[in-house]
């Protein structure tokens, strides 16, 4: 089925400890610079062979692109909600186990600001 292409933005991202995950995140670190698979694979310990079908997979979902040899990110695609995303995946992995993970009722006995401030409406 076609879409409008210019409104369309893929939100398929790769998962978690996948080299695809990893590539897209590097090339999103380095926006401005494009980079050969070999050089891809090298900075990432990636093996050679899995970077080529790894860039035309993302290309295919519209993250990255290409100019020859090099790929790049595509900024357009990886957007602010595509960075958001990966980012609370990162801050939920950071705080995973801790006591407010493990104790999901942590909040059940806090005070009502709004009652307790003296305001009388």
């Amino acid at each position: 089925m076609p879409v409008d292409f210019e409104s369309y933005h893929p939100t398929d991202l790769p998962s978690e400890d996948t080299n695809g995950r990893r590539i897209l995140e590097y090339l999103a670190d380095n926006p401005e610079l494009g980079f050969r698979p070999s050089e891809l694979a090298d900075e990432l310990d990636i093996p050679r062979g899995s970077v080529g079908t790894t860039l035309h997979r993302l290309e295919s979902r519209g993250f990255v692109r290409h100019k020859g040899d090099y790929w790049a990110i595509n900024a357009e695609a990886y957007d602010a909600q595509t960075a958001s995303a990966i980012g609370l995946e990162t801050v939920a992995e950071a705080f995973a186990g801790d006591y407010y993970d493990e104790n999901l009722d942590w909040d059940a006995e806090l005070p009502d600001i709004e009652l307790d401030s003296g305001d009388t409406k």
